[in-house]
């Protein structure tokens, strides 16, 4: 499974650079699927995810290369509408498959997903979408057996703006015949990254970024080049880490316009923060500033994804911050590990109550999930002592090179496969 031992209590000093965002990239190797045509993606993340995608795609007939950064995908000559149980069991993004294949196809066979246990997260949103749409879905035995006639634009109103919802219906409706309104839609930076993905093959994709999403349904779609935006959550990590070691880190190849909640919620802790338009310096304070609440929240608001990360820079505030996550409900497992460490965390319902101290000390704990993971080894950064962070292959699902990348910036950080 992979462990990070770090030795701690070391001040971060210099620049990274952000690779691709894992979060757009994999529904855009979806999108590959739907026009049948060729596709080369650029500043494709080397993550776990990504690889087990790859897989994916070879299952069911594409051909795929990749060379560094760069992705190939030739999906002209599909084999199979069936998508591997032991695939999708890995990774739960690979839901929004369905999508692509109904699109392309007609049909397809998936499992339930798997992935991060960070608590129920109901594809209920995508079935009622795909539904509306003209597909006929029967869950049974694990599995879903997905088939249509004829894919048809209809108008669909998301109960919440799922992120995954939104891409799945985006990439149902974008060979449907007619037009597709999708409303309450989530309005994530990667889910513009996918219609500018689509809109640059052939498709006919408006309003992503917004509550409301327009699709019209085309038949063509020409063969693409595509730079995949950079990480805003590997962004906010970096700059997390700045923040707790006391650090002055610069991160290039950003867009900072992603990150505007993350930024405010670290000033507000006490950081200096300079930035451009593809870069900002991170200057961490000697003492973190404790907040009096953080909420988690659909975006623009502060990501989910960078909860955990947050939680372990609170630790050691001066004084008591409280979390609220309201996006899933099973996302503090990070919590025990921090409390290992020493820190001072009570969990009450989806509330999370943080008194800072004033160290933490170096344990021997286990990555739970992608972005608990990160927070632990944020935390292991700060520590006095040393920290080993087990079960590190949650956190290469989505950390392209985090142990070398944080060498580079002056941490004792080791992976021992």
């Amino acid at each position: 499974m992979g462990k990070y031992i770090i030795n701690g209590d070391k001040r971060l000093v210099g620049e990274v650079s952000v690779s691709g965002a894992k979060n757009a990239v994999l529904p855009i190797l979806a999108a590959t699927i739907v026009g049948g045509n060729r596709s080369t993606i650029f500043n494709t993340p080397n993550l776990r995810d990504v690889d087990i995608m790859e897989k994916i795609l070879l299952s069911i007939g594409c051909k795929v290369e990749r060379m560094d950064n760069i992705m190939y995908v030739d999906s002209r000559n599909l084999s199979s509408t069936n998508i591997p149980d032991e695939l999708v069991r890995e990774m739960r993004s690979s839901i929004i498959l369905m999508g692509s294949m109904l699109a392309r196809c007609g049909e397809t066979t998936v499992s339930y997903p798997g992935g991060c246990e960070i608590g129920p997260r109901p594809i209920d949103l995508h079935l009622k979408a795909l539904r509306q749409m003209g597909a006929e879905i029967d869950e049974s035995h694990g599995f879903l057996y997905c088939c249509c006639k004829e894919l048809k634009g209809c108008e669909i109103q998301l109960d919440y703006p799922s992120v995954g919802a939104t891409e799945n219906t985006i990439l149902a409706a974008v060979r449907a015949k007619g037009t597709t309104i999708i409303r309450n839609a989530a309005r994530e930076p990667e889910i513009i990254d996918l219609q500018n993905y689509l809109n640059k093959c052939g498709g006919k994709v408006s309003g992503a970024g917004t509550s409301i999403i327009r699709v019209e349904g085309v038949d063509k779609f020409e063969d693409v080049e595509y730079t995949i935006m950079s990480d805003r959550i590997v962004t906010g990590t970096y700059m997390a880490a700045s923040a707790i070691t006391g650090g002055e880190v610069v991160v290039k190849n950003i867009e900072t316009n992603h990150i505007q909640a993350i930024v405010a919620k670290l000033k507000e802790a006490g950081c200096l923060i300079y930035n451009d338009n593809s870069s900002l310096k991170v200057i961490g304070p000697e003492k973190i500033n404790c907040i009096e609440m953080t909420q988690t929240l659909p975006y623009p608001g502060f990501p989910t994804d960078m909860q955990a990360q947050m939680m372990a820079l609170l630790s050691i505030a001066n004084g008591t911050s409280i979390i609220s996550e309201t996006v899933f409900e099973n996302r503090f497992k990070h919590s025990d590990e921090l409390i290992r460490m020493g820190a001072n965390i009570k969990i009450i319902g989806k509330v999370a109550i943080i008194k800072g101290v004033k160290e933490l000390t170096g344990a021997k704990v286990t990555s739970k999930d992608l972005r608990g993971g990160a927070s632990l080894v944020l935390a292991g950064l700060k520590a006095k002592g040393t920290t080993e962070v087990e079960d590190i292959f949650h956190i290469e699902r989505g950390y392209e090179d985090l142990d070398k990348n944080l060498r580079k910036l002056g941490a004792d950080i080791v992976k021992i496969e």
